[in-house]
C-alpha cells in the first residue's frame, strides 16, 4: 500500500516541498528577530555615537530607552520558550 499511496500522492510533492521551504524560511526569521546580538551592538554603537559627539544625549536617552525596551522584549520571549 505504500508505493500506491506514494503513486498517487506524488503530484502533491511540489506543494510539500514549498511547505517545507516555508517552514525552514520562518524558522530563520524567528531566530533571526530573537537574536539580542543586534540589539547590544546597536546600544554599543550608540554609546560610541555619544560619545564622539554625533548625537545629543535627548537623542541617545530616547534611543537607548527603544533598545533596552527591545531586550526586555527579548529576554521576556526567551523566559516564556525555555
Amino acid at each position: 500500500m505504500g508505493l500506491l499511496s506514494r503513486l498517487l500522492t506524488f503530484p502533491l510533492e511540489p506543494v510539500r516541498g514549498a511547505v517545507w521551504v516555508a517552514r525552514q524560511a520562518l524558522a530563520q526569521a524567528e531566530r533571526e528577530y530573537y537574536d539580542p546580538a543586534p540589539v547590544r551592538q546597536a546600544l554599543a554603537d550608540l554609546n560610541e555615537a555619544l560619545r564622539i559627539g554625533e548625537i545629543d544625549q535627548e537623542t541617545f536617552d530616547q534611543h537607548e530607552a527603544a533598545l533596552l525596551a527591545r531586550l526586555e522584549e527579548l529576554a521576556r520571549q526567551r523566559h516564556r520558550t525555555s
